[in-house]
């Protein structure tokens, strides 16, 4: 485990509402035609190149499904896989392994896609000192398994949610009146409230840069939709003053020249809303 919202708890919270979902009063294909006391085997197959993330999870879901199950884990979490590899096998009582087949494999598949996805990424922007950044920009009811996986592809999670981070964004900053009277009120509220959030403050444009900087309380500034010229003239204007954050529609062919204009964090919510799955598939052996 590598962040606090990565909980015994919450996982297993997660796990046991999706097989609510899934399974509910059961799951009447593999009690119909399969045995009840069948054992068998079953492989975890690669038909796919990318970054392998879930296993852990993958554990955790099977030994909720059923505790007497036995998993033989050949490749961790974050090992690079290609089409035929074999991450692990799955041995006992034949109805549990299909009763949890596919809610392994949904969560895998999109946990590899992002750790993949987050691999490229971060490669590209190795060397400049930047780090790479997810959003809120997630699967509802997911969004723990999506920022893990960002994780095991080698990003960094931002906030995990409304709570554990202030966030001034442009709607809060118009509809508080402004940068000055947004960040005001918040010191207020923090205060009232005795908690030491860090506060993180989006800019539009130049002006606004300089209007955070005249008001200060801030822990980072974010530069949104910034081109590179003027990114780079707002990391130079900061100077340190500040985390500073690019984002807004940064892709593989701009976020080198965007980690170089010296920004210390970019976000990028494609991580987690705009990727591929891989492929995997659960066979019996």
């Amino acid at each position: 485990m590598k962040a606090s919202y990565l909980t015994q708890e919450g996982i297993r919270a997660f796990i046991r509402q999706a097989l609510q979902e899934d399974v509910a009063e059961g799951d009447h294909s593999s009690l119909a035609s399969i045995p009840e006391s069948a054992t068998n085997q079953a492989k975890l197959l690669v038909k796919d190149r990318g970054v392998l993330a879930g296993v852990e999870l993958a554990w955790k879901i099977f030994h909720e499904v059923d505790p007497t199950l036995r998993l033989e884990v050949i490749l961790q979490d974050g090992a690079q896989i290609s089409h035929g590899d074999i991450a692990f096998t799955v041995h006992g009582k034949a109805q549990s392994i299909l009763t949890a087949e596919r809610l392994v494999l949904n969560c895998m598949q999109r946990m590899s896609g992002i750790a993949t996805y987050t691999q490229s990424l971060a490669k590209l922007i190795e060397g400049t000192g930047a780090k790479l950044l997810d959003t809120r920009k997630t699967t509802p009811n997911f969004r723990m398994m999506e920022k893990w996986a960002v994780l095991i592809g080698g990003g960094t999670n931002h906030r995990f949610g409304l709570y554990d981070m202030i966030m001034l964004k442009d709607n809060h900053v118009d509809y508080a009146g402004g940068i000055r009277q947004a960040i005001d009120a918040t010191h207020r509220y923090l205060e009232k409230l005795g908690k030491p959030l860090k506060i993180e403050l989006e800019t539009r444009n130049l002006d606004e840069v300089r209007q955070a900087l005249e008001t200060g309380g801030i822990d980072r500034i974010m530069l949104d939709n910034f081109e590179i010229p003027l990114l780079r003239e707002a990391v130079e204007l900061i100077a340190g003053r500040y985390e500073t954050e690019a984002s807004g529609g940064i892709t593989e062919k701009t976020i080198r020249a965007v980690a170089e204009t010296g920004v210390n964090f970019i976000s990028v919510g494609a991580l987690t809303h705009s990727n591929r799955s891989l492929d995997l598939s659960l066979k019996a052996f």
